[in-house]
C-alpha cells in the first residue's frame, strides 16, 4: 500500500539522514521514478523534503525537522533495540514488523542521538537458541501467529510422540478445533497454548502437521494470563518427567561433568561425600530407565549406579556389551 511505503520512506530519511534516490529505491524495492513521486507526495503533505542533485547530493529532511512518531529517550531506545535485534520474532511472521519498529525507534530520536544509540544497542546480543541444536522448523508458524493475533479458531492436527520410549512419531491425532490463546518461544522451540473441550494445553508447534485458520472468532478468557499459565505449565511438566530417582556415586571429575553431560547446574550442590574417598553420592531424576541408561553412560567410569537395582543391572549389561564390541576389533 502506498501509505505504508510513504511512511517507510519518511522513516528512512529521518533515521538515516541523506540518501540518494537509488538507495531509497533499493531499500523500498520500487523504481527511482516511484521514489521521486513519493517524495513529491510527502512535500505536498507538509513534510519538508530537500533534494540536491549532482555529486554528493541526495534526498533529506530539512535540518531540525522530525516527525513526532514516538516520544522515547535514548536509553529506552537502546534497551528496546538491544532486545529486539535477534531472537524468535526475527524468524517468524512478525519479522517485517519488527524491522519497521526498530526503524521507528531510531527515527524518533534527535539526529545527534541516532548513531550513538544504534552503536550502543549493537553491543548487546541475545541468543535464544539452545546449544548444539538448529532452529526447529515450524511450517505452520505464520498461521498460528495470525490465529493468535486475530482471536480466530484453528483446526489442528499434530503428531503423537512417546518420548519416554524414545520412539519416533508413528501416528497423528484426529483433527480438532481449538482456541489459540498464545505463542511461547522457549530455548529456540515454539509452543502454542490452546483451549478446547479438553481444557487448556500447550503443544509443541513443530509437531503440528496441519493448521487451518477458521472463519469464526472466539472470546478470550478475561482472566487468562499467558505468562502465568506458562510458569505453571512448565513446572508441572518438569515434575511429571522426574519420575525415576536414581542414586549414583560420582568421582570428583564426574561431579564436575554434570553440567556438560546432563545440562544440570544445580544438582551438584546436593552431593554428599561417599564413604570411599574421592567419590560423591547424589540422587538424580530421570523420566525412565532407558533415559537413565543413555544419559549416565556419558559419565563412563566416573559414575556408578547404586539403586534401583534394575537400572544398575541395565547399565552394567550395556557397558559389558560396549566393551565386548570394542574387544572384537576389526
Amino acid at each position: 500500500m502506498r501509505a505504508d511505503r510513504l511512511l517507510s520512506l519518511l522513516l528512512c530519511l529521518q533515521s538515516r539522514g541523506q540518501m540518494t534516490a537509488r538507495q531509497l529505491a533499493t531499500e523500498l524495492e520500487v523504481s527511482v521514478r516511484t521514489v521521486y513521486r513519493d517524495l513529491e507526495a510527502l512535500g505536498a503533505a507538509g513534510v519538508p523534503v530537500v533534494t540536491n542533485g549532482g555529486p554528493g547530493g541526495g534526498c533529506r529532511l530539512m535540518d531540525g525537522w522530525r516527525s513526532p512518531l514516538l516520544g522515547i529517550s535514548a536509553e529506552e531506545a537502546t534497551a528496546l533495540l538491544a532486545v529486539s535485534a535477534s531472537g524468535p520474532l526475527g524468524r517468524m511472521a512478525l519479522g517485517d514488523a519488527l524491522a519497521q519498529a526498530r526503524l521507528k525507534l531510531l527515527a524518533s530520536l534527535p539526529a545527534a542521538s541516532r548513531d550513538p544509540t544504534s552503536a550502543a544497542a549493537a553491543r548487546f546480543h541475545i541468543d535464544t537458541q539452545a546449544w548444539f541444536k538448529p532452529p526447529e522448523l515450524v511450517p505452520h508458524l505464520a498461521v498460528l501467529v495470525d490465529a493468535v493475533r486475530q482471536d480466530r479458531r484453528l483446526r489442528i492436527e499434530h503428531e503423537r510422540r512417546d518420548d519416554r520410549a524414545g520412539s519416533r512419531a508413528d501416528s497423528r491425532t484426529s483433527p480438532r478445533t481449538v482456541d489459540p490463546l498464545g505463542l511461547v518461544a522457549k530455548a529456540g522451540v515454539w509452543y502454542v497454548v490452546v483451549r478446547s473441550s479438553r481444557g487448556t494445553r500447550a503443544h509443541r508447534a513443530s509437531r503440528i502437521t496441519r493448521a487451518e485458520l477458521l472463519p469464526e472468532s472466539f472470546l478470550r478468557p478475561a482472566d487468562f494470563d499467558l505468562a502465568d499459565y506458562w510458569t505453571c505449565w512448565t513446572t508441572e511438566f518438569e515434575e511429571s518427567l522426574d519420575r525415576l530417582p536414581v542414586t549414583v556415586r560420582l568421582t570428583t571429575a564426574g561431579l564436575a561433568a554434570l553440567p556438560e553431560v546432563l545440562g544440570d547446574t544445580t544438582s551438584g550442590a546436593r552431593a554428599a561425600p561417599d564413604p570411599e574417598d574421592g567419590w560423591h553420592r547424589l540422587v538424580l531424576h530421570f523420566d525412565s530407565p532407558l533415559a537413565a541408561r543413555r544419559r549416565l553412560l556419558g559419565f563412563g567410569p566416573d559414575a556408578e549406579v547404586l539403586e534401583p537395582a534394575d537400572v544398575r543391572a541395565d547399565l552394567a549389561e550395556c557397558a559389558r556389551g560396549t566393551a565386548a564390541r570394542y574387544r572384537q576389533g576389526r
